[in-house]
């Protein structure tokens, strides 16, 4: 450090300091943690430990080494970061359920389904696996650059040469600054089928790959039961989901009675907390067509069912677990990844599988210039060789007689430096006549070799033809046997199964009370005196809905959201009821606008204090999950104000200026979430409030009133977006 710069302070504004800081943490994350590379599918701390063990010779065909030598070797060498970090991940390579093909083979206990953890690192031994070595073959050939590593004492990959298709065989998840990832497993023979296929039709279409490669293939096998367009959505954005579902069967017993046998789980699912999760239902009495659970699995998944009465169906007891468990499971699709400018990007299936075909023809180059270097180099030798055998006395003479031999030997016969280095070198008792023949022998075939190289690097079709055939040899080494099996049904959506019955809830009318608080209960009957009802002490009411025990309510936020309840599981009696956020997960800054009974032919008019809005279908507003729905996406300083039914013709909006305009509702468009359209202009304040109603049966206004024609409403038809004009003094007198 200078001189000058001790003592020196630089002032800087805190919010460039932090920003920059920031922005270089991020970008660290993302790069060098998270996403994983495109063209070999690993994060560093994978690729570092496959190198680190490829370093220790520990080949499929080697014997093993404690892992915490590995782990030892790649905190020291190539990855600064903690041991536990380095140790989990190798781990995670051996796990048999956790990725469908294991790039590291381990001995001892590598955890299990359960959740178990691995023991710990001095007590397990890890090799690589032959899809490893896949992965590695050509490190030696110049396939990929290098980089110093941390600390500049050594050198690693910028990338695996990537034989095998990684980041779609094995998929992966990871969480960035802003950014995150998550890519399923698949096979890897239907990969290789599908990249052959791009070969072959480089504008080939994302279902025609699907033709090849139909969805992905979990380790933990399973059924997975989504739309066919909505997969196709799926692989050609790189973004969406698949629901997967057990597997299971029935299995008949004595005198008429059968149990149900899980025999695969959900990926990502750990069958201990499963179990937990059923058992903890069936107590809270969610779960009334289940009698008993039991885990009878050894090295293979055996979960028993049995149902409470052998009259009930197998399919209707199953749709009641996959509602309620994690039997029923998403894995969502966002194909986040560095591409081979190491760019963040979110790529389509055919993306994905040319970056990975684009780097095999990069690698496949690299290595063939590497070897026909290697084969110059060595033909350069053996001309030398063949050069001096004739005159081996010669050579030994001018040896023997000249003080400098190197030069005379390379003006005596012609010779280059290199191959008169190589004579020089030699033993005399390896210049026999006898070897002439093997010589000449080795220099043919590598002619004959040096051929076949020049004419692959001229010819664009003879590489991609080579890498074809690569591929098909990958498909059949590792498509065959158990390894290679698909193991992941693909099927139809199911058709809905009604529930009501077998769930065993009685219908009956109730009326659903929310207080001003966010107390929640149901009160049996309708038409309920409201006044006659009791809140907590400053409490009060807020709103009702009339529905039946078997309905599901939905409550609408100001943040946007929609939340959705049964009926059945509303707190009853004389009480006060429960707080509503204890039911679902409403944020605290967030105040319910709305509250209804979901009928899935009902339309809902949303609409934000800034005057925009949007249809949606009741439908679309479900959302079985705890933490809601978001629907209408807001811009800061906006919030939802109604969520009215839309039946009618017309949408009357009145503005805080005073002014409304009328246009049909056919105007509005129909979405499922979004930000909606603007409704009415407004140079100041926004919208106070929104009526839909029908033209033929006039507009009330007031409660009881008698209806405005379409006479007294004509002064105020307008279009959607206008400004308006000036609202009648009724309409105003109303809203004072």
């Amino acid at each position: 450090m200078s001189r000058d710069l001790v003592g020196h302070i630089q002032d800087t504004m805190l919010a460039d300091a932090l920003s920059e800081r920031y922005i270089a943490y991020a970008m660290s994350t993302i790069m060098s943690r998270s996403l994983p590379d495109v063209r070999d599918g690993l994060k560093p701390v994978h690729r570092r430990l496959l190198y680190a063990m490829q370093q220790l010779r520990l080949d499929p065909t080697s014997g093993f080494k404690k892992c915490a030598r590995v782990v030892g070797d790649v905190i020291g060498k190539f990855h600064p970061h903690g041991d536990v970090a380095v140790y989990d991940a190798l781990v995670r390579l051996a796990q048999d359920f956790a990725v469908r093909y294991p790039l590291v083979e381990g001995q001892g206990n590598f955890g299990s389904i359960d959740g178990d953890g691995a023991a710990a690192m001095r007590y397990t031994e890890s090799r690589l696996t032959d899809v490893a070595k896949a992965l590695l073959d050509g490190l030696e050939d110049d396939a990929v650059d290098f980089r110093p590593t941390y600390d500049n004492e050594d050198h690693e990959p910028v990338v695996l040469p990537g034989a095998f298709p990684n980041l779609l065989a094995n998929g992966a998840t990871g969480i960035a600054v802003g950014m995150a990832t998550s890519i399923p497993p698949h096979n890897a023979a239907e990969i290789c089928r599908a990249a052959r296929h791009l070969i072959d039709a480089p504008d080939a279409t994302t279902a025609e790959l699907l033709a090849h490669m139909p969805g992905p293939d979990f380790p933990t096998g399973g059924v997975i039961v989504e739309d066919p367009d909505a997969i196709l959505q799926a692989y050609e954005t790189g973004r969406g989901s698949f629901r997967t579902r057990a597997t299971w069967a029935v299995e008949q017993g004595r005198f008429g009675t059968w149990t149900i046998i899980v025999t695969e789980i959900p990926y990502q699912v750990q069958k201990s907390r499963l179990i937990e999760q059923i058992a903890e239902l069936m107590e809270q009495k969610k779960l009334p067509l289940l009698g008993d659970v039991r885990d009878e699995s050894t090295t293979d998944i055996r979960m028993v069912l049995e149902p409470r009465s052998k009259g009930c169906e197998p399919e209707v007891l199953m749709e009641t677990l996959f509602r309620f468990t994690a039997l029923e499971n998403k894995f969502s699709l966002n194909m986040n990844v560095l591409d081979g400018d190491r760019v963040p990007n979110v790529m389509g299936l055919r993306g994905v599988l040319r970056a990975w075909l684009d780097h095999r023809h990069e690698v496949l180059v690299r290595r063939s210039n590497h070897r026909l270097k290697a084969v110059e180099r060595r033909l350069e030798l053996l001309d030398g060789f063949l050069a001096v055998y004739l005159n081996i006395d010669e050579v030994i003479r001018i040896i023997r007689e000249s003080d400098e031999p190197k030069p005379a030997l390379m003006t005596a016969f012609s010779l280059t430096e290199l191959q008169a280095d190589a004579v020089l070198n030699m033993r005399l008792r390896s210049l026999r006549r006898l070897e002439e023949i093997e010589i000449r022998k080795e220099r043919d075939a590598l002619e004959a070799e040096r051929s076949s190289l020049q004419g692959l690097l001229a010819s664009d079709r003879k590489r991609w033809t080579r890498i074809g055939k690569e591929l098909e040899a990958t498909a059949k080494k590792f498509g065959d046997g158990a390894l290679g099996a698909r193991r992941t049904q693909i099927a139809l959506p199911p058709k809905p199964v009604d529930l009501t019955a077998a769930l065993e809830v009685d219908r009956e009318p109730i009326t659903v009370l929310l207080s001003r608080e966010g107390w929640i209960r149901a009160v049996r009957g309708h038409g309920l005196d409201i006044e006659a009802q009791k809140f907590k002490e400053g409490d009060g009411f807020h709103m009702a809905v009339e529905c039946q025990s078997t309905d599901r309510v939905c409550l609408f936020t100001d943040g946007g959201r929609a939340f959705t309840l049964r009926a059945s599981d509303l707190p009853r009696g004389r009480g006060f009821g429960q707080p509503v956020r204890v039911l679902a997960e409403i944020p605290q800054d967030e105040a319910t606008i709305a509250m209804f009974a979901v009928d899935p032919e009902q339309r809902r008019l949303l609409a934000t204090a800034k005057g925009k809005g949007m249809i949606v279908r009741a439908a679309d507003l479900v959302a079985e999950k705890r933490t809601g729905k978001q629907v209408l996406n807001l811009r800061e300083g906006d919030k939802g104000i109604i969520c009215a039914e839309a039946m009618g013709t017309h949408v009357l909006i009145l503005g805080d200026n005073r002014r409304a305009v009328i246009f049909p509702l056919d105007q509005m468009p129909e979405m499922t979430r979004g930000m909606g359209v603007t409704l009415q202009k407004y140079a100041s304040g926004g919208l106070r409030d929104l009526r839909v109603f029908d033209r033929e049966a006039g507009l009330v206004w007031v409660a009881g009133a008698k209806p405005r024609s379409a006479a007294d409403l004509a002064a105020l038809d307008g279009k959607r977006g206008d400004a308006g004009k000036t609202a009648p003094i009724w309409m105003t007198r109303k809203q004072a």
